[in-house]
């Protein structure tokens, strides 16, 4: 049966002799397997459309599992997100986050004009950190695991101070606080943001100016969330974590040059 639909490029792995078979993710049919044949010769008509992140429109004959291109054009095709480290590795990390934690039954149109809209704020140089906590935030709604962030979750209290708790579900107040000895300690500023990403869709993002005090604080807060409830070991997220460590470290000051006078007066 031949099949048209939208889609995201979100997979791509080589098969045979200069095959790929690529993963899409569409607004109406989920997640879908595509041979693209031929893919990876130098010309190849449709080696394009099977690069990571191509947003494009596709046509495939599917009987079984897999379906096999017949015909496609790219409808963005993001290239800025290949083309450097940085944006790779983000991309990387949301496109695996949809391939891999999200189940078939999730999949649906919200999650792709997420991503879609991932991919575009990432494209478009907004803050990478900011755009990411966000989308991880778009990841848990989407599998289920939504934190409770306006209230306790243990208790229901609102309109006190809380911590923050991946294992109790989310906020926790100071009377519960015994049930989860290792909940976090969030700022002000980044309650609101968490509660701003759980409302937000990313299709509205703007540019937002966050310290680094409370993207540090963020990353901790959605990691522990992530890996308590999705449990993924995603080789995307492991350079990612290492890329963000080396962002964060403190550039050295460097030291003026020392002038011809100071330099004799050293003999």
């Amino acid at each position: 049966m031949l099949y048209r639909m939208e889609g995201i490029v979100i997979r791509g792995t080589d098969y045979g002799e200069g095959n790929k078979i690529i993963t899409i993710l569409t607004p109406s049919h989920g997640k879908q397997g595509i041979v693209v044949r031929g893919a990876r010769k130098l010309k190849s008509r449709y080696s394009s459309l099977a690069q990571p992140f191509t947003h494009g429109d596709f046509s495939f004959f599917k009987s079984g599992q897999l379906g096999t291109l017949s015909s496609g054009e790219i409808i963005e095709p993001y290239r800025e997100l290949r083309e450097g480290i940085e944006t790779a590795a983000y991309a990387s990390y949301a496109a695996e986050l949809c391939d891999r934690g999200i189940g078939e039954e999730d999949a649906g149109g919200y999650l792709f004009h997420q991503l879609k809209a991932c991919f575009a704020a990432l494209a478009e140089g907004k803050d990478p950190q900011i755009v990411i906590r966000a989308f991880e935030m778009k990841i848990a709604g989407s599998a289920g695991y939504a934190p409770l962030l306006d209230e306790c979750a243990s208790c229901g209290r609102t309109g006190v101070p809380f911590r923050f708790s991946p294992a109790a579900g989310g906020a926790l107040c100071g009377n519960c606080r015994h049930k989860d000895p290792s909940a976090m300690e969030l700022s002000d500023a980044t309650w609101k943001l968490l509660r701003l990403f759980a409302a937000l869709d990313l299709r509205r993002l703007g540019q937002i100016s966050v310290k680094d005090t409370y993207k540090l604080q963020l990353r901790a807060a959605m990691r522990k969330w992530m890996d308590h409830h999705l449990g993924l070991k995603l080789k995307s997220q492991h350079f990612l974590d290492q890329w963000e460590r080396l962002a964060d470290r403190p550039v050295p000051e460097q030291q003026p040059p020392r002038s011809p006078e100071a330099a004799e007066g050293t003999d």
